[in-house]
């Protein structure tokens, strides 16, 4: 219904340039079209063999990846229903911080399948009421596929830490998920605290260095500064630390005040009394015991002259969280004037030097011993968007660490997992009665999308496969998954390939949630869109509610 000139109907009781979209095809359908569009994007970069996507965002920066939840956040998504899987998307990575993808794909899957439904006669209400039976009987059914004894786990135990983290790593870099597992396992069980649950991810840091590859990226107990030290002292072995949170430097007094001079004697003693002023704070601060001076600031010429004098190493540290970090390092107390610290405020580092990686000159501060506060994986790639999509795959990794430090409990992956979930619904479906059947087992049909998806990116034939699986797990073995390299279905216990259970758990409740929620509408009413030429065009384009 395009903008119409005269009033009638509810065009009357609105503004002028309200859009009204009512009814199953103007308003459910076309939503469902929406998510179809943004799910078959994410689809196609799902599991280990997805295919990259080239995003440019509009500050013209590339993304090359397979990770959903870049990409949809790059993607500025207009549509309303379309950003409701966003939503659902954003709140899975900020959850778990990994099955974004799994949550958009699926909730595609279940619209689609809605619409299905809706074109045979069902309404939305009674699929919601089904699909919502359904979810609550997966979440069920997913419980008891649980791996037993994986309820306990040794977070500190390497081997138990990798075999869980590796399905998270794989699907964003197939084939080096053993490099990157051992990296990340290591770094997070450094930094791991006495009570599991309080893993910080901020703990784990990660440095993208040009040059090299991933054989020689490595692990530093400690921090790497992108920055070279100021002055000429490079190196320094057990020292102690002192941190200014302001600039080394002289301050201006805290009062203005007009100074007049007479001769040249008193203006050359007045320049004296600065240097010496200067020269005794930088005295006080090596008195302390301090052999490292890191600013949050700028450093004076005068300041560094007289750091030189006293054998200081000068670091400067301009962002606000790195020195903050590096005060979790340390275990040092930012100052927040230059004046003799206290003993208790001096931190301690192991050995900090800097030294040159790949042509970059980096400052590494180690602890090895003391505080095993921060670690950091130090990435090295040929290119900055192989580094940034190697972080991602870090970034995953450490996320799964965390979610198995607060549940431990897995599931068995390679789409071992959703074959058994849609056999069971289906099961469950058949018994029902009502309408409410239909909605139950397009819903257990809609976890067909995992294993065919996983196929069909890996270049298998995807009905062969699914047909193989369900004939597997007809026949009881509920651990039957695909394996991707020889394009064959086997044990998951064989080819190890397990997911967090909490991963598949809230990709499925966010996945059904936001299904249903797009369904609820039957109705947009569309305001004007506010001033601006590019908004005007943007309104002029949607006329038809596809583009908007």
């Amino acid at each position: 219904m395009g903008i119409s000139t005269q009033s009638h109907g509810i065009q009357s009781m609105l503004k002028e340039g309200y859009r009204h979209l009512s009814g199953l095809d103007e308003a459910v359908i076309k939503n469902i079209e929406a998510c179809k569009e943004l799910s078959t994007i994410t689809r196609t970069s799902l599991g280990p063999n997805g295919m990259n996507k080239m995003v440019i965002n509009h500050l013209d920066k590339l993304f090359v990846t397979n990770d959903a939840a870049t990409i949809v956040n790059e993607l500025e998504i207009q549509h309303p229903a379309a950003k409701i899987l966003v939503l659902a998307a954003k709140a899975q990575q900020a959850e778990i911080g990994d099955g974004a993808n799994l949550t958009i794909s699926f909730a595609g899957e279940l619209l689609q399948n809605a619409e299905e439904l809706i074109r045979m006669g069902l309404h939305p209400s009674e699929i919601i009421s089904g699909y919502t039976k359904a979810s609550n009987k997966a979440v069920e059914y997913l419980e008891e596929l649980v791996e037993s004894g994986s309820e306990s786990m040794d977070v500190r135990n390497k081997e138990e830490v990798v075999s869980r983290m590796r399905a998270a790593v794989a699907s964003k870099q197939f084939g080096q998920e053993e490099i990157i597992c051992s990296l990340v396992a290591d770094a997070c069980i450094q930094v791991c605290p006495k009570n599991p649950t309080n893993f910080n991810l901020d703990n784990v840091r990660i440095a993208k260095l040009l040059g090299g590859g991933l054989h020689n990226s490595c692990i530093v107990r400690g921090m790497v500064l992108k920055s070279d030290a100021i002055g000429s002292i490079k190196r320094m072995e057990k020292a102690k630390v002192a941190v200014f949170a302001d600039g080394v430097d002289t301050t201006a007094t805290e009062t203005k005040g007009t100074v007049l001079i007479h001769s040249a004697e008193q203006l050359e003693n007045y320049a004296k009394t600065e240097e010496a002023k200067v020269e005794e704070l930088i005295k006080a601060v090596a008195e302390s015991g301090a052999k490292v001076i890191v600013s949050g600031g700028s450093v004076g010429e005068m300041a560094l002259h007289f750091c030189e004098r006293y054998k200081l190493m000068v670091l400067k540290i301009s962002s606000k969280f790195e020195l903050r970090r590096f005060c979790r390092t340390t275990g040092a107390v930012a100052q927040l004037k230059l004046n003799r610290p206290s003993p208790d405020d001096l931190g301690y580092v192991d050995s900090i030097s800097v030294e040159e990686i790949g042509g970059v000159r980096v400052t590494i501060a180690r602890n090895e011993e003391g505080g095993n506060s921060i670690s950091t994986v130090v990435l090295r790639g040929s290119t900055d968007s192989i580094l940034d999509d190697l972080e991602r795959a870090v970034d995953d990794g450490v996320n799964t660490y965390k979610a198995m430090c607060r549940d431990s409990r897995i599931v068995p992956g390679a789409a071992a997992t959703e074959i058994e979930l849609a056999q069971r619904l289906k099961k469950y479906a058949n018994a029902e009665t009502g309408l409410d059947k239909y909605a139950i087992s397009k819903f257990a049909e809609s976890f067909e999308f995992v294993p065919k998806t996983l196929a069909d990116n890996a270049g298998l034939n995807a009905m062969e496969i699914t047909a193989s699986l369900y004939t597997g797990h007809g026949s009881g073995n509920a651990k039957l998954g695909i394996d991707l390299e020889e394009g064959v279905c086997k044990d998951v216990s064989d080819t190890k390939v397990w997911d967090l259970y909490s991963t598949k758990l809230f990709a499925l409740k966010y996945a059904a949630d936001a299904a249903c929620t797009v369904l609820r509408v039957d109705q947009i009413i569309m305001a004007k869109p506010a001033g601006g030429p590019r908004r005007d065009a943007a309104a002029a384009a949607g006329a038809g509610m596809d583009e908007d």
